[in-house]
């Protein structure tokens, strides 16, 4: 067939808005599942290990540990079916496929360092609504130093001086 006519036909079948999220992201993927005549949403979370593929037929691997299980799905990326990835945490690796954590066990098998996200003057900011301008990050006031106070005699050392008085 004519390339020309796959890339059209492929193009109408792509995700109008490309799906946000990287390999050793924490993410939840929002997935529509059909029971009979019942439609409803089904989240599978868990740590991207690893993108293939482009276009019409990339997907990505999302890996999570259940009882103690390791449990790994593969998920079209324009599917219909899936209906929303929700990023919950930034990963950090330097690796593209992140196999090497199917080999840990417990906490270790998820494990992934967090993104360090920009801080100060430079940092964007997001807007608070939709529409709202963006503003640039100030830094905090300083808070004051409290007064320091004299120490307060102690009810000791104020009884012999209350003796010698009298």
């Amino acid at each position: 067939m004519n390339q020309a006519l796959l890339d059209k036909i492929e193009a109408a079948h792509l995700r109008k808005e490309p799906l946000q999220f990287n390999v050793g992201d924490s993410v939840r993927v929002h997935t529509k599942v059909i029971e009979g005549d019942k439609e409803r949403i089904q989240v599978f979370s868990g740590v991207v290990i690893g993108r293939r593929g482009h276009g019409i037929n990339e997907t990505f691997t999302v890996r999570r540990i259940s009882y103690g299980e390791g449990v790994e799905r593969v998920f079209p990326v324009h599917s219909t079916r899936v209906d929303k990835v929700e990023v919950e945490r930034r990963g950090s690796v330097r690796r593209a496929k992140l196999t090497y954590l199917r080999k840990r066990i417990g906490k270790s098998a998820v494990a992934v360092r967090e993104k360090q996200l920009q801080t100060g003057a430079a940092a964007p900011t997001e807007p608070a609504a939709p529409g709202a301008p963006a503003t640039t990050a100030e830094p905090a006031p300083a808070a004051e130093p409290a007064p320091t106070a004299a120490p307060a005699a102690s009810p000791a050392s104020s009884a012999p001086a209350k003796a010698a008085a009298s």
